[in-house]
This record gives C-alpha cells, sequence and structure tokens, in this order.
C-alpha cells in the first residue's frame, strides 16, 4: 500500500535534511556535541558499568523470518595449531558469519530507504551490491558516547512487560519520563524498555519476536522535538509489530533513518539496567555504544555500557 497522506505530514515535520549541510552523513549524531559529552560524564557516581548486549550465539534471536539475517555461525580456523613448527608457540583463530543486525544493533542510515530516497536526499540507489551503502555508510556514525536515559515505559505501567499488542505512544513516554524524574536532552541516546526480552530471555524467542509491542507512528514527532540523538530499545522490530496501521510497514523506521537521520537501536538488553535504575532511584547515566566502522554497512553489532 502506498505510503499514506499522515506519513508524508509527520516526515515534513520531523525533516532534518540540509539542518547540518548538504553533505552531512550522521544525522542527529551531530547533536552529540563536546559539551554534552562532559556533561554526560558528570552522570558517573559509582563507576557500576552495566552491559546491555546480548550474546552472540547460533540459536540467538533471529527466527529466520527475515531473509539473510542469520544468528552468529562461529568456526574454528585453526586449534592449537602449532604454525612455526613442533614445539613453538600454538595460536587457535576463529571467524563468524552474521547478520550486522542480527543481535544488539544499530541500524544505519541506509538500513531502509523511502521514496527512492535516503537520508539527506541522497538516492536509494547508491547503495549497491558489491559495495554496500556508498553513502551515509555506518562506518560514518562519529563516536556514539552521551547521557542515556532509560525511559521504562513496562515500569512506569506497573508491569514486568508490556503485552505483545501495546503501542507505546508519547505519552507513554512522557510517563516514563516523569518516573524517571529527569527530561530528555538535546543530545541524549534515549532506550525505552517495553519488557519484551524477557521472552527471550527465558528461552521464547518465537514469542519475543511476535506479536511485540513497539513504538507508535506519533513518537518521531516525541523524540525530533527534544533532539534527541538516538534511540534504542529490547525488541526485534522497534515498532509495534504487527503495524498499527494496517499494511503500513516500517513506517517509524523511515521516519527516524530517513527523514530525521536518527540512528535506531535493537535487541538490547534492558533489564539488568531496569534493576539497576530503580534500586538506586536514577534513570540517567553515562552510555557508550560505538557503531563498528563496517565500511558500506547499513547497520552494525554493538555491545553498549551503562555507566552509573
Amino acid at each position: 500500500m502506498p505510503l499514506p497522506q499522515e506519513f508524508h505530514d509527520i516526515a515534513k515535520r520531523v525533516n532534518n535534511w540540509g539542518r547540518w549541510g548538504a553533505d552531512d552523513e550522521i544525522g542527529t549524531l551531530n547533536l552529540i556535541t563536546r559539551r554534552v559529552v562532559r556533561d554526560a560524564a558528570a552522570c558517573v557516581r559509582s563507576g557500576r558499568r552495566v552491559p546491555l548486549a546480548l550474546p552472540l550465539r547460533q540459536d540467538g534471536v533471529q527466527t529466520g523470518a527475515i531473509p539473510g539475517r542469520v544468528n552468529p555461525l562461529h568456526t574454528m580456523t585453526a586449534v592449537n595449531q602449532e604454525i612455526f613448527g613442533p614445539g613453538t608457540v600454538a595460536i587457535s583463530d576463529d571467524v563468524v558469519t552474521m547478520g550486522l543486525q542480527a543481535a544488539t544493533h544499530w541500524d544505519g542510515l541506509t538500513h531502509v530507504s523511502h521514496s527512492g530516497r535516503l537520508y539527506n536526499n541522497r538516492p536509494a540507489d547508491s547503495i549497491t551490491a558489491h559495495g554496500g551503502a556508498t553513502r551515509l555508510g555506518i562506518e560514518k556514525a562519529t563516536p556514539i558516547a552521551s547521557r542515556g536515559l532509560l525511559l521504562d515505559v513496562a515500569r512506569a505501567h506497573g508491569t514486568d512487560r508490556l503485552p505483545g499488542g501495546h503501542v507505546v505512544t508519547p505519552e507513554d513516554l512522557d510517563t516514563a519520563e516523569e518516573l524517571a524524574g529527569a527530561r530528555v536532552r538535546a543530545g541524549d541516546v534515549v532506550l525505552v524498555r517495553t519488557g519484551q526480552m524477557r521472552h527471550y530471555l527465558a528461552g521464547d524467542r518465537q514469542s519475543y519476536a511476535f506479536p511485540s509491542p513497539g513504538l507508535s507512528l506519533r513518537t518521531p514527532e516525541w523524540f525530533h522535538a527534544r533532539d534527541v540523538a538516538a534511540v534504542a530499545n529490547d525488541t526485534l522490530t522497534f515498532e509495534i509489530f504487527p503495524p498499527e496501521i494496517r499494511n503500513l510497514w516500517l513506517p517509524v523506521h523511515a521516519l527516524d533513518l530517513v527523514e530525521m537521520g536518527m540512528l535506531q537501536g535493537q535487541n538490547w538488553n534492558l533489564e539488568e539496567l531496569s534493576e539497576v535504575c530503580a534500586a538506586e532511584r536514577r534513570w540517567t547515566f553515562f552510555l557508550s555504544a560505538m557503531a563498528e566502522p563496517f565500511v558500506g554497512g547499513s547497520g552494525t553489532p554493538v555491545a553498549p555500557v551503562a555507566i552509573l
């Protein structure tokens, strides 16, 4: 089905094309300035580190529903091999084949397109079969180190996990912001917890995948108004799935990545962070979430860490 007028109206309101110049390839990561990073460092008090990445494993979150997005296939290429001769130092080595967005990851700005265009009015055909993303590749992403803010929507609703059909609205984000007692600031990286990850951690990846709570078509305007640098959550699809508007697939992806130029992350494990934030009664922290610089990549695995 063609993109409806509602989508195009929102797209006009959140569009950042040209905001940082015609040659810009990093979008809202421009909002993570040196001052933002210095202020973010002030969030570190105890030095407690909370990892947010899932282990990279062959029985990971991917179910096969997305063609080609395989869980990590780990192969040993050498096991205690004395390559310089008997009695010399032995080496072990290995190789991994995986989808760049198979587990905890960032979606790059070329992950989706619409109407033949990518962020900053780049043509979608600048992505090639052999070279990948010739513009806007994930390797262009600047270091992602900023203040993180956990918007624990599930906890704000008084539950461990939102039901599969729950559409996370701007009103939900407001409520979670009130729970946090902190306002989103320009340059923040916002983490939205639905509790959906609990399915996967319990060994049920099918229930984790579908149906899934997720972000509403109306949330990009909320992030745009607050100058958020990037957004991640604890689901496979990021936005509500099945979609809130029948047959309108991945509209939030298109608004975030194409119109705003805002990276979005999926499959982030926010369960331990939720408990730590609730125990310490603070939901802001220093977040390190560097993108692996795969040249031409449309996404990248990431091992984010929240430091409190």
